[in-house]
């Protein structure tokens, strides 16, 4: 019983050295940082400062904590999806206010109408900026160091590896060596010889694609913040035959990041020549849009030569840098107003806002200047304005359009006169009348003095007040014109990281080592043993390969013969490795058969 007793703990003390050489070894594959647990003890000292500074450093900068910022500026992003942005389009969020006035204090409290720039946000963003950085500086110095380092010698168990295997060659243990070292050079392992075994290592674009992944990281990070803080981002609505000029004055919305300077807008124009629009006629796709594009002659520079372009949806004009997109497209009706001399007092092409998918439009015909009442007073007109491209006809429902394209377009009109409200120096939308301070024109009824026109058709205002003619349809399109720098290193830095994360999840990083030496019985032992940074089926399989590679100049010697019986009648023993394991092909013995 103590014969057993003692062969058992023999056993178990064999079995933790193994373990802790597993261990030992594996850790020197690894850059990734070591946490230091400090000891359990009921003597310990509190932390100082100094101490406390360190521990917040070290959780700051753990894999951990960046998954988890990670994890939560995701988590970020999703409110300023759904919730109108105020940087974005401030008429929504006005809006979106009018309609939820009990979660309007809530959202206003927690800054959800400016999510990417509120302060939680930018909180999350600048922790996760300075974890990765404090991620990578150390590991990229770690790495750095094995690169110039060489793999480590042989351990002298190499039997405790996980992937192992051995055989007898008549060849010279310097000549096995050699021949291995030249082997796996060839397959493009960093080798050398350290006494009498080959050390060889593999997969360093493991670590490489994590730091790639990391950096690439930070690159977005940066991107997005010199996106937000340099650009530019403005709308104007363009009707055929005008154009646009670069400029802040001739936008109709400007916004731009805090550190934009508008002396940066790039010298262009461009002049809308043509909207062309086709729409499906029939089917249940009626009314989509086919053709959808702008026309347009643009020129570079103060100066530059004018040159035709085509802007489609999500095909923008890029202008040195800056990108001009189509986004809306719409109706311009063109009239003319007169006064009760005849006089013409306006003239234009007014968009009207579509309200729906079949470009029913509404909106306003201000006359401002120039107009005269019958005694000669100066006066303001006012017109409400109710478009439609193809009207389905008189008694067939209201008034809708029935058509996006210009098959039979009407004209609704109601009309005003007083003070339209511009001269208060208050904003005004343009798309609508404020009648508050004006009357209404009346017909023959006394009711508000309203006509549908067909083009060509005349409003004629009551006691010789003048008209209104509706003579034609212009289009328009609406075009967003933006310059956002960063957007190129964002997507340069996206197609890395996905390269890096790929490189640190397929490529495995694994040791190899060659020990060959003399037996006792004069003939070469050569033994093979590889491991890897993780569990991998792949590794035994490698070795497989790499040994019957080693084997064709290494060629297993023949078996021994038998000996006779010793005198004590035991047999004697055939010649073995140091492990006490029996020396045998690769293939008679899988490299995973490692002894255990």
């Amino acid at each position: 019983m103590s014969k057993a007793n003692s062969t058992e703990t023999r056993q178990r003390e064999e079995e933790d050295e193994q373990g802790s050489a597993h261990g030992a070894a594996g850790e020197q594959l690894s850059t990734a940082p070591r946490e230091e647990r400090p000891d359990t003890g009921a003597g310990v000292p509190a932390m100082s400062v100094i101490g406390w500074v360190r521990w917040f450093w070290r959780q700051l900068t753990s894999m951990r904590v960046a998954l988890i910022l990670l994890f939560l500026l995701s988590l970020g992003a999703i409110p300023g999806s759904l919730i109108p942005q105020t940087s974005v389009d401030d008429m929504k969020v006005q809006a979106f206010k009018e309609q939820h006035t009990t979660l309007t204090p809530v959202y206003e409290a927690l800054q959800l109408f400016d999510v990417y720039s509120s302060v939680w946000f930018s909180a999350i963003y600048i922790l996760l900026f300075v974890s990765l950085i404090g991620c990578i500086v150390p590991r990229t110095g770690q790495f750095v160091g094995q690169l110039r380092s060489r793999p480590p010698g042989a351990p002298k168990r190499l039997t405790r590896l996980p992937a192992y295997t051995t055989w007898r060659t008549e060849a010279e243990p310097e000549e096995v060596r050699a021949a291995a070292l030249a082997m796996l050079r060839g397959r493009r392992f960093r080798g050398h010889e350290v006494g009498d075994a080959v050390a060889a290592e593999k997969g360093y674009l493991r670590e490489a694609g994590n730091l790639v992944f990391h950096i690439a990281l930070i690159v977005m990070l940066i991107a997005f913040a010199s996106g937000q803080l340099f650009k530019s981002e403005g709308g104007k609505l363009v009707v055929e035959g005008d154009g646009f000029s670069n400029t802040l004055t001739q936008y109709d919305d400007f916004k731009s990041g805090s550190l934009y300077d508008a002396d940066s807008l790039a010298p262009f124009s461009f002049v809308l020549d043509e909207f062309v629009g086709t729409y499906e006629k029939s089917g249940p796709q009626r009314g989509t849009p086919r053709t959808f594009e702008a026309r347009v002659t643009y020129a570079e520079g103060a100066d530059g030569a004018e040159r035709k372009g085509v802007i489609k949806v999500n095909e923008p004009l890029v202008v040195d840098g800056t990108k001009v997109y189509l986004i809306a497209h719409g109706y311009a009706p063109v009239v003319t107003v007169r006064d009760g001399k005849g006089k013409v007092v306006s003239k234009s092409a007014v968009p009207l806002l579509p309200i729906d998918n079949n470009i029913t439009s509404s909106g306003a015909i201000k006359v401002m200047d120039g107009y005269k009442d019958k005694n000669g007073k100066k006066t303001q007109l006012g017109f409400k304005a109710f478009f439609v491209p193809t009207f389905a006809g008189h008694g067939k429902g209201q008034m809708f359009s029935q058509f996006p394209a210009l098959d039979f377009p009407v004209l609704a009109l109601s009309a005003y006169q007083g003070s339209l409200g511009v001269d208060s120096g208050l904003a005004q939308n343009v798309y609508q009348l404020d009648t508050s301070k004006m009357k209404e024109f009346k017909d023959e009824n006394g009711e508000l003095l309203k006509k549908m026109l067909m083009p060509g058709e005349k409003l004629d205002l009551p006691d010789g007040a003048g008209s209104i003619t509706y003579e034609g349809t212009e289009e328009w399109a609406s075009f967003q014109i933006s310059q956002q720098p960063g957007n190129g290193w964002a997507l340069g830095g996206a197609i890395a990281a996905i390269a890096g994360l790929a490189g640190s999840l397929f490529i495995q990083r694994r040791r190899v080592w060659v020990r060959a030496v003399r037996g006792a019985d004069g003939v070469t032992v050569v033994e093979m043993a590889g491991l890897g940074r993780s569990e991998s089926a792949k590794l035994p399989e490698e070795l497989g390969d790499l040994s019957a590679a080693l084997v064709t100049t290494a060629p297993v010697a023949p078996a021994a013969p038998e000996k006779p019986d010793t005198p004590d009648g035991s047999a004697a023993t055939d010649a073995t490795n140091e492990a006490g394991s029996r020396p045998v092909h690769p293939a008679e013995a899988p490299a995973e058969g490692a002894e255990k």
